[in-house]
């Protein structure tokens, strides 16, 4: 892998197997199902800030940098940016390697901004800090 950057220290928020049923007609894995990886990583990062339900309004900056392979070890890195009223900016990073890899060395395959809104009951926006 020619990518000198190493993945975040910390521990990712998930980590995940690529399997045969979430490629793409060309064989790579469908940018959709990263997508929704990062969603549930996102989500992890929302419901433990607001204490509760949220849900995804908006994603900003996907670039996808290098394919996902079948077997390959993905982890998601959530990082919690900002704090509104009912909104929370959470940042995602998409890293992968080979199972039979040494861990350091893994590629960033890809990265974005979820933006979460806190939910009531109701399904209305609620404040992320009832206060």
């Amino acid at each position: 892998m020619s990518d000198p950057i190493s993945a975040p220290s910390a521990n990712p928020t998930i980590r995940t197997i690529a399997m045969p049923a979430d490629t793409n007609p060309a064989g790579d894995i469908f940018g959709g199902w990263l997508m929704s990886q990062m969603d549930l990583a996102a989500g992890t990062v929302a419901a433990l800030t607001a204490q509760g339900r949220s849900a995804t309004i908006a994603v900003e900056g996907m670039k996808f940098l290098r394919p996902v392979k079948v077997g390959d070890e993905v982890s998601l890195f959530a990082d919690l940016v900002r704090v509104g009223r009912s909104s929370m900016h959470i940042h995602v990073e998409a890293w992968r390697r080979e199972r039979e890899r040494d861990r350091n060395q893994s590629e960033k395959v890809t990265e974005a901004t979820f933006t979460f809104v806190a939910l009531d009951d109701q399904g209305r926006a609620r404040p992320v800090r009832p206060g």
